[in-house]
């Protein structure tokens, strides 16, 4: 049975452990906010754009581009997998690779074979340590993506996919050619509440543009935005596509990031109550031992006194 010293240093370990947990959970319920905010500001943008796609794609009558056209027999799939750079954020980081492993045994039923990019140290470190080749990856900024992040990596999946299987793409700063794809996935976490994040597969390519199922305010926005177009329809698509592309990118990557400090927050503060109940526990073995011990010298001295009295 451990001893009333080792019982108090080990109290004292679990307090410093405590306060790290309790700073982490505080700084990750600060980014909370800060991440829902940016969500919240990214909406407008990619409404909008959907809106102008959607009023191309009836003006233009028949769409004609790479990024909309189904391939007759894909052969080669991209899965972009969005996790975070640091741990200590509960399931969040498992729960994406579960779906990501779901996803590239469904494209490989399907005859595909999957070709996979990443996001974030902790998937790079995955499929790094079990010998998974990855494409590309890109790290540093999972708690705080910006558009540019988001760009660098749709630019090159779109090169990917517009190149079509069978074609090779040069890769980028010297590193070698990778085949063109059929088909772009993402696997990401959707920020659902602030104790429920939801990872997600989506197909980001071929897209499918279509009007939003809102019935509510069809009439007014009919009239609202009667867009006259200059240049062409076709002309305006190859320019907005990709750019559509990396909205919806950049999207994932800003729910990911509430994800990412929700699940952090949950974890840390689970971890801080642990912490809490386990010094509360080795306080009372100690109390416990402190006053067997005391008892033991009470038994002993009085045991003594009555020797020396007969």
């Amino acid at each position: 049975m451990a001893s009333i010293r080792e019982i108090r240093s080990r109290i004292r370990s679990v307090q410093s452990t405590r306060k790290i947990t309790k700073a982490q959970e505080l700084i990750a319920t600060s980014r909370i906010t800060k991440a829902q905010a940016r969500v919240k500001a990214s909406k407008p943008y990619a409404e909008e754009m959907t809106s102008v796609l959607t009023e191309l794609a009836s003006k233009s009558g028949t769409l004609d581009h790479p990024l909309l056209n189904e391939r007759p027999e894909p052969k080669r799939a991209a899965v972009l997998v969005v996790t975070s750079d640091s741990g200590q954020c509960g399931g969040y980081n498992s729960n994406v690779l579960r779906e990501t492993r779901e996803l590239l045994a469904l494209l490989r039923d399907e005859g595909k074979d999957p070709i996979i990019f990443v996001m974030g140290k902790k998937g790079l470190g995955y499929f790094t340590f079990r010998d998974i080749e990855v494409a590309g990856s890109w790290t540093g900024f999972s708690q705080q993506p910006r558009y540019s992040d988001a760009k660098t990596a749709t630019d090159r999946l779109v090169e990917l996919f517009v190149a079509g299987s069978g074609t090779e793409v040069e890769g980028e700063e010297e590193l070698p050619a990778v085949e063109g794809v059929d088909e772009l996935h993402i696997v990401y976490t959707r920020f659902a509440s602030m104790l429920s994040q939801v990872p997600e597969v989506r197909r980001i390519a071929p897209m499918v543009v279509s009007e939003s199922d809102d019935d509510d305010d069809d009439d007014s926005s009919t009239e609202d935005r009667n867009y006259t177009f200059e240049p062409g329809a076709e002309t305006l698509l190859s320019a907005l596509l990709p750019k559509y592309v990396a909205t919806r990118v950049y999207a994932a990557l800003l729910e990911a990031a509430a994800s990412e400090s929700a699940a952090r927050r949950t974890a840390m503060k689970a971890a801080t109550d642990n912490a809490d109940e386990l010094v509360t526990d080795l306080s009372r073995q100690a109390n416990q031992l402190r006053q067997a011990q005391i008892t033991q010298e009470i038994s002993e001295i009085v045991g003594g006194a009555s020797a020396l009295a007969e």
